[in-house]
């Protein structure tokens, strides 16, 4: 019976694990198979990527950790090509990796061996736009972006908002459930997207309430909400139906600095309490990952501090907005909540603000290699649990811990880099994973935020999911998915699916 592994793999995981979860029955593409894969496409030029020069950036996502070794892509145009491509690769017992704009931190739309992968890209097409119930829908393979820029221009906006939304495909946020800074304002993927159309593994195509799509319909299991969240491997969302909320009116942003965290969560629990229903985001900043952003990008303020803060306002009255972010910024300064701040003058500068935010990430990158993390604590734990990650770093070797992230909804991004080594440590990743991983466990906080597990974070949930739970993932699998073609090896734990 043939491999699917041809090399060793770079995971955690040991590569004899990886043979017993990536399944014994799959079989590797052939020659043969990428000649019908291309005939399934009508051989449209640009449907199939077999050059390995290009295949190169289908085998790695943006982090450079997960590297595959697919040697063939397939690029649909139309669902029913998703579909002839998934019933056939099904009856050869191909393994298919669904890919978007892998701006992911777990390798979940990268191949771990030689699978092929789907990439949405090509199915990019927005198919309409109701501006009375505010419903949009697109294909999969829709930049983020695309998406804000069209319903901006009709007066609505999307729910979500990533820092990678210029390469970001709506399909990869849905299959991730991505969260984003507008989390704590509009809510979840889950509770904004209201249908859904997808392919399973042997090709038949589910109508999931997206066309047509309901503000209301209550009629049978929320099937849906299976596959938003579930990276791939239930079945390839082709395309979505998202509910758009009218643009706001009015914007407003502070950029506040404190002294201490305790500060930062008075400041926002003040925030929520004076400025209420406008209160869009609330993102905080550490001094180490700030040192490193100021090499990049002018600092709203001047002088550093512990912490920052950057807050917004969504809201329809500019003038009763602004004068409430100010009674907000007066009365945390009163009080020595907050030791300096700037409000924005202009849109402009609000924008300038969120550089900042968004410059986090970059800037951290360019100073070696990465261990991030993206958790779910209790507030009032973050403090501890950094300081925690802190004091338990060799003390021989140049560690800096940089943290930021969506405090306002618990969520920290916590990034480890040993200073100027740009290629990943084993026996590093190997501390920096166990002492991470159970200070968040310890803290009944989640490993996975809103970056999914891919094939990183599945081995840990039998440390968070009790048995009964993770034996229903593993019946739903096998029900969706029953020979395993859809992203093997990812999103639950390396062991048998039971039959």
């Amino acid at each position: 019976m043939r491999s699917l592994l041809k090399r060793t793999l770079q995971c955690t995981l040991k590569p004899e694990i990886r043979r017993s979860y990536l399944s014994p029955a799959l079989t590797i593409a052939t020659s043969h198979d990428s000649e019908h894969l291309f005939s399934l496409m009508n051989c449209r030029p640009g449907s199939l990527i077999t050059d390995e020069t290009a295949l190169t950036k289908y085998n790695q996502d943006w982090t450079k950790k997960y590297k595959g070794d697919s040697s063939i892509v397939v690029r649909p145009q139309s669902t029913e090509e998703v579909s002839k491509i998934l019933k056939y690769c099904n009856q050869k017992s191909i393994g298919v990796v669904p890919q978007a704009g892998s701006t992911g931190l777990c390798g979940g739309s990268v191949p771990i061996s030689n699978e092929i992968i789907l990439s949405v890209e090509c199915l990019n097409n927005i198919e309409y736009f109701d501006s009375m119930s505010g419903i949009l829908g697109a294909q999969a393979g829709c930049i983020l972006q695309d998406l804000q820029d069209y319903t901006a221009t009709r007066d609505h906006l999307v729910p979500i908002d990533l820092g990678a939304k210029g390469t970001c495909q709506i399909g990869g946020n849905v299959s991730t459930n991505a969260g984003g800074s507008y989390y704590y304002r509009y809510g979840s993927l889950r509770g904004n997207v209201l249908g859904l159309e997808v392919v399973l593994a042997n090709g038949e195509v589910l109508n999931l309430g997206y066309n047509p799509s309901h503000l209301k319909d209550n009629t049978g299991y929320d099937l849906k909400a299976l596959f938003i969240g579930a990276e791939g491997t239930l079945g390839i969302v082709t395309k979505v139906a998202i509910l758009c909320p009218r643009l706001q009116k009015s914007k407003c942003a502070a950029f506040l600095a404190c002294q201490n965290f305790e500060q930062v969560i008075k400041a926002l629990e003040m925030a929520k309490s004076h400025l209420g229903e406008i209160l869009a985001a609330f993102e905080f900043m550490d001094d180490e990952v700030l040192g490193v952003v100021k090499e990049k990008v002018p600092l709203p303020i001047l002088e550093m501090y512990p912490y920052c803060v950057l807050v917004e306002t969504h809201g329809s009255d500019e003038e009763h907005d602004l004068a409430k972010i100010e009674k907000y910024l007066s009365s945390a300064m009163e009080e020595d909540i907050v030791l300096d701040g700037v409000l924005a003058q202009s849109l402009s500068q609000v924008q300038d603000f969120w550089k900042v935010r968004e410059s986090c990430n970059p800037c951290v990158a360019e100073k070696g290699f990465v261990y991030k993390y993206d958790v779910s604590l209790p507030v009032h734990d973050f403090p501890l649990f950094v300081s925690e990650i802190r004091s338990n770093m060799p003390p021989e070797r140049p560690v800096r811990v940089f943290n930021y992230g969506h405090v306002i909804d618990g969520n920290l991004h916590c990034n480890i880099v040993e200073l100027g080594n740009f290629e990943r440590d084993h026996e590093l990743s190997k501390t920096v994973e166990e002492l991470v991983l159970d200070a968040v466990i310890r803290r009944r906080g989640s490993i996975s935020a809103e970056h999914g597990l891919g094939q990183y974070k599945h081995i840990h949930l039998p440390k968070i999911r009790d048995a009964a739970t993770l034996s229903c993932m593993y019946a739903t699998k096998q029900q969706f998915d029953p020979k395993g073609i859809l992203n093997p090896g990812k999103y639950l734990p390396p062991q048998t699916v039971p039959s």
